[in-house]
Parts: C-alpha cells; structure tokens; sequence
C-alpha cells in the first residue's frame, strides 16, 4: 500500500501522524511524507533595509518544512513504516493531489483544521480539495474531541 501523507506542522497534521503511527499496516506498505511551501509574496511594506531578501525567506520555509518533515518520518519508522520525503513549492491543494497522482498514491491522509464559515471561505480548505480532487481514496484526521 502506498500513503501519501500531507503534514504542516500544525497540530491537525500532527494527530494525522500519530494516527498513522498506530495502525498496523500490510506488508508491504510505503509511506510518502509531503509538505507545501506556498510561495512567498511580500508586501509591499515589508520591503525594509536590512531586512531578508526574498530568497532568504524562501530558503527558511523550505529549511521549515524539511524539520518538519524529518519529525514526522522519525515518528511513523519507530513504527516501522518505510518512508520517504518530498517537499514542493506551490498551492498545497494542488501540489498534494498532483504528488498522490505522480506518485500513484492508494490513499492521502491529511489533518483537519476544522475552520467552518467565513474562515473556510476565506482560507479554502486543503482537506476539502484534495478529498474532491484526488485520484484515490482520501482520509482526512479530525482533531479528538475530549469529553
């Protein structure tokens, strides 16, 4: 089985791994750890002497997103899951369905925000375009309500 997991480092893709972490898995089972880094578009008051240059803080986005990477790897092989990484640059929704179809995922996990209303609107929901736009089947990770 092939998993394409997308993690941001947030809390809901944090649970997602976890969550992977805690299934038995069949053998043989390979697991894709994807992490997006939209590109970086100033404002035009950011533009301050002395300040990073656009490269710059590219660089450290991507710097970002390999930790982030490198956490989450460490914590689903302790599992024993084989692993392997990718980040890419560009609109996450469009990015994770495009590495899952590159890729021929069987199935892409994703972490929930749980942002409802105008904050969905606002924002769009990574979740809820992989899930309409993926070539295989999606499982998106809610938060565990505590009673």
């Amino acid at each position: 089985m092939r998993i394409l997991l997308a993690v941001d480092g947030s809390s809901p893709s944090q649970e997602a791994v976890d969550e992977l972490a805690r299934r038995p898995w069949p053998t043989p089972s390979s697991m894709r750890i994807i992490s997006v880094v939209r590109p970086y578009i100033p404002s035009a008051t950011e533009f301050v002497p002395g300040t990073l240059t656009t490269q710059e803080v590219r660089q450290q986005h991507l710097e970002h997103a390999e930790d982030i990477l490198l956490r989450a790897a460490e914590r689903l092989e302790k599992a024993g899951l084989h692993i392997d990484t990718v980040v890419r640059e560009g609109d996450p929704r469009a990015e994770i369905v495009d590495e899952a179809t590159d890729w021929r995922a069987d199935l892409i996990v994703v972490g929930s925000h749980g942002h409802t209303g105008l904050t969905r609107l606002l924002l769009g929901s990574v979740a809820q375009a992989v899930v309409a736009h993926a070539p295989c089947s999606v499982e998106v990770v809610r938060r565990r309500r505590t009673a």
